[in-house]
């Protein structure tokens, strides 16, 4: 999935990333609003990921997403 889709429909998919990474907090998903690099950002904050890491678990996590 395109990561414009999840972008445009980030209400729909924050919940998803909610549950995907649950240290993140509401504010902070709010705060992204579906901003593929501020959701990177987060995660190398939150978790402690490289950025490679962060790339890899967002695109994972794209991936998942899209087959739902």
């Amino acid at each position: 999935m395109s990561w414009d889709i999840i972008e445009g429909k980030w209400k729909q998919f924050k919940g998803k990333a909610r549950e995907e990474w649950g240290e993140l907090t509401d504010d902070e998903l709010d705060q992204v609003s579906g901003e593929r690099q501020q959701l990177e950002g987060l995660l190398q904050e939150k978790y402690g990921k490289t950025k490679a890491e962060a790339k890899e678990a967002v695109d994972s996590f794209a991936a998942r997403v899209h087959n739902m």
